[in-house]
């Protein structure tokens, strides 16, 4: 008969999985090994345990290395699932709660964040706050990472597995809503800690922006490397105006590696979350931040800056000084204009026939070693009897790749594309493989197909017998998704020529600058990712 010892009764798996988590805490969540047996017994009640004993059990030295403790969660997963504590369907809102036991309180982690800076600086602490929020779980990194993501077209362009999609503003809407009115809406600060929507986890520290109250929480499923959002602890309307300007530098000062940018505050044209004002940002670098200038341009007025009419596919210009103040006034000067500018010829008004504001600039700064940068996206919202969805939105033979609005991400150079696509271009694949037309339920795919086709014909990439290798197939997938990525942002581009983005600046009184403006984005000692 087997011993005890060799097959240990399920509740005992269960202390030892506990065990490991709080030795997990210890190591990686700054737990107070004082508080080790009350945190403990807090676990203990969730499931009802008694008649503990302690099992010798830990994290492992390999948990020292892991990003977050993804087998040790499983490990209480199962435990508990034999003992009969736990079924599977709860398993997200057990993790969560048990996760949220294990970190500190939100003023421990904001006192904690302030410790760090002021010993170090301000991207030191935000490095810390990161490794913590993957630490405790709330960063989703394990599943990020398994996201497809390659460069293609100048276009960084990502495949989501875990982000929903929605393909119109009503639905983007209503999965940002919030039952019951508690709390107002989905980046409220209250969510901090709010069992309601499994948000035991998250964290925050406070920011204060142009003397305001905001503060900052990283995104469980970010789009790039320290993916966050900076909010207003009010909860008032999205909005852009010469105080965005004076926040986004505020925050670039405190956090030089870091950018930071805003959606247009208006609907088709990103911000799902209008009802409240908030900002976008992190430590990677997009493309069109490192985007070559077409053309420069100075101001008579304001001789320590020059802006950059951006080679870029959308419609976007560099506002660069050592300045703050004039960084403020010439973006400034740029917005009031365009928000009013109409040229019916280019499909461009200002306003809706219920006098609706269409037009809109998505601002976001960073610090190089020019100084600073303000790049302006100019967006539009109408939409047309030809364009119901927006004349300035992805065009409809690129719904099947990409239908939902494009906001400052996406703008910006960095495409999160839905997760379905994982099948629905493998099919494609295959049907290319296989040398067999699409079937009708992926219809929507034959000019994509045709095109990926177009692709390996002119690289020559058939084998003897006139078949494609899977590698090459899937070389063309990532060419053909970075060219229609590309045409998105150009149906995107209120001015479909850089010559009409200069003809508007010069109606301002900028004129076309001789030598242009030395210097690139400057690689900083933060540890931050800059590419």
């Amino acid at each position: 008969m087997a011993s005890p010892m060799e097959h240990p009764a399920p509740e005992t798996t269960v202390y030892e999985a506990i065990d490991a988590l709080v030795d997990y805490a210890g190591r990686h969540l700054d737990l107070d090994p004082r508080n080790a047996d009350w945190i403990r017994n807090r676990i203990f009640a969730l499931f009802g345990l008694s008649s503990y004993r302690p099992t010798g059990a830990t994290a492992g030295e390999d948990a020292q290395d892991a990003p977050a403790p993804d087998a040790l969660l499983a490990r209480l997963r199962d435990a508990l699932e034999s003992a009969g504590l736990s079924d599977h369907d709860d398993w997200p809102a057990v993790e969560d709660e048990v996760m949220g036991i294990l970190t500190a309180d939100p003023a421990r982690i904001a006192d904690a964040f302030a410790e760090v800076e002021g010993a170090y600086d301000g991207m030191a602490a935000m490095r810390w706050l990161y490794d913590h929020c993957v630490s405790n779980t709330y960063v989703k990194k394990s599943q990020l990472d398994r996201n497809p993501r390659f460069e293609s077209h100048g276009i960084v362009v990502t495949i989501n597995r875990v982000k929903p999609e929605f393909r119109n503003m009503k639905k983007a809407a209503a999965g940002n809503a919030v039952a019951g009115g508690y709390p107002q809406c989905t980046i409220c600060h209250e969510n901090e800690g709010f069992a309601g929507r499994n948000k035991r986890t998250l964290r925050t520290v406070p920011v204060t922006l142009g003397g305001e109250d905001w503060f900052w929480q990283f995104s469980p499923y970010g789009y790039f490397s320290q993916h966050g959002i900076c909010v207003n602890r009010e909860h008032t309307p999205m909005h852009v105006d010469r105080d965005t300007f004076v926040h986004l530098l505020d925050f670039v000062d405190r956090f030089p590696g870091y950018f930071l940018g805003c959606n247009a505050a208006l609907p088709r044209i990103g911000g799902s979350v209008l009802a409240h004002d908030h900002y976008q940002g992190g430590g990677e670098i997009l493309p069109m931040l490192k985007a070559p200038a077409w053309a420069t341009l100075h101001l008579d007025a304001h001789p320590d800056a020059v802006v950059e009419i951006l080679n870029w596919p959308g419609t976007a210009v560099r506002v660069v000084s050592p300045s703050r103040g004039t960084i403020v006034e010439v973006s400034d000067l740029i917005r009031r204009a365009w928000i009013d500018y109409n040229n019916p010829d280019l499909d461009i008004v200002s306003h809706d026939a219920n006098g609706n504001r269409q037009s809109a600039l998505s601002p976001s700064a960073i610090r190089t070693d020019r100084g600073y940068e303000m790049n302006l996206i100019f967006r539009n919202n109408a939409v047309s009897d030809a364009f119901p969805e927006g004349v300035f939105h992805a065009h409809p033979e690129f719904w099947p790749i990409k239908q939902e609005p494009i906001g400052l991400i996406e703008a910006q150079g960095l495409f999160i594309l839905p997760g379905r696509l994982v099948d629905q271009l493998g099919r494609v694949e295959d049907s290319i493989a296989e040398d067999r037309p699409l079937p009708d339920d992926m219809a929507e795919f034959r000019m994509i197909r045709d095109e990926i086709a177009a692709i390996l014909s002119a690289n020559a990439a058939a084998g003897p017998d006139g078949a494609y290798g899977r590698e090459a197939i899937r070389a063309a997938v990532r060419d053909e998704l970075g060219s229609v990525c590309e045409r998105i942002l150009g149906n995107t581009a209120v001015f479909k020529n850089k010559a009409l983005t200069l003809g508007f600046l010069e109606s301002l009184g900028f004129m076309q600058h001789a030598g242009g403006v030395a210097g690139s984005i400057a690689a900083d000692d933060s540890g931050t990712e800059r590419s």
